[in-house]
């Protein structure tokens, strides 16, 4: 087998290791994403990001692969990757990506700044999904020291738990439980947001599949979307976390957009995947 390129990319610190499957198809097994995914023995990363070609007229199909080997319907800060991958190759300034989920519209605003229209929000436990009706804005979910979060789907479930601080929060004993819990069918992302001013909030977010990152793009809209409507925060806010800053809106149109780096770290080739 032929050595498989890849490059390392980053959005604020969220990283992934992302591969070209427009020419030849790609389909890894989930013990071999695992595998590339583990920093010790593989190359390491929080996603692992397949590009395909897309027969509907985006410009690429984007498919997401958590470190543990199962499939997510968004990433963000994937995305901005993507954007900024494919208008390198095109020259093009606005880029279209379609993910399981749906159609990402993304803009390059500058050398590695891309802006990116997440979509609008999902409220409804549904949509999310929870397990069964539920007030979105306050669900009857606690542990610990964390309770009441607010949830919405950003192309992927999130619930996002409202804290004064991070000091006495165990995010990686807590996350993993909350991830998991029952009234979250396929699991969901969970974010604990400090509220700094109606116009900043610190965010560090557990991702379902991949665990505690530097950084969360879904979760970064998805945390504004529930402080915005818990009256915590404007429809604009910079979101500051572990790995850097994104500037989210939510727009009146409904739509959420999301502003940040892209960001280009090595290339390198696996020489073994199976």
């Amino acid at each position: 087998m032929l050595p498989l390129p890849f490059l390392k990319m980053h959005g604020a610190g969220n990283d992934f290791v992302v591969l070209d499957g427009r020419d030849a198809k790609l389909t890894l097994p989930p013990e071999t994403v695992r595998r590339i995914a583990d920093r010790q023995r593989g190359v390491g990363c929080d996603q692992l990001i397949i590009i395909e070609p897309d027969e509907a007229g985006a410009d690429a199909f984007m498919r997401i692969l958590n470190a543990d080997g199962s499939e997510s319907g968004a990433c963000g800060n994937a995305t901005r990757c993507v954007a900024a991958l494919l208008a390198e190759e095109s020259g093009a300034r606005e880029v279209r990506i379609r993910t399981i989920s749906g159609l990402l519209d993304a803009e390059i605003l500058g050398p590695g700044l891309v802006e990116v229209d997440m979509g609008p929000p999902h409220m409804e436990w549904g949509d999310i999904p929870l397990s069964g009706p539920a007030d979105t804005l306050h669900l009857p979910l606690s542990l610990g020291p964390v309770s009441d979060p607010a949830a919405c789907s950003m192309g992927n479930p999130h619930a996002t738990f409202f804290v004064d601080d991070f000091a006495n929060l165990n995010i990686e004993t807590i996350g993993p439980m909350l991830e998991k819990n029952r009234i979250f069918p396929e699991r969901a992302n969970i974010g604990f947001a400090r509220i700094d001013s109606p116009s900043r909030m610190r965010l560090r977010v557990w991702e379902r599949g991949a665990g505690l990152t530097l950084a969360c793009g879904s979760g970064a809209c998805a945390a504004l979307v529930n402080a915005s409507r818990r009256g915590l925060t404007g429809r604009k806010a910079v979101v500051e976390m572990d790995g850097g800053e994104l500037l989210i809106t939510w727009a009146e149109s409904g739509h959420v957009l999301m502003r940040g780096p892209a960001e280009t770290a090595f290339a390198g080739e696996i020489p073994e995947i199976l």
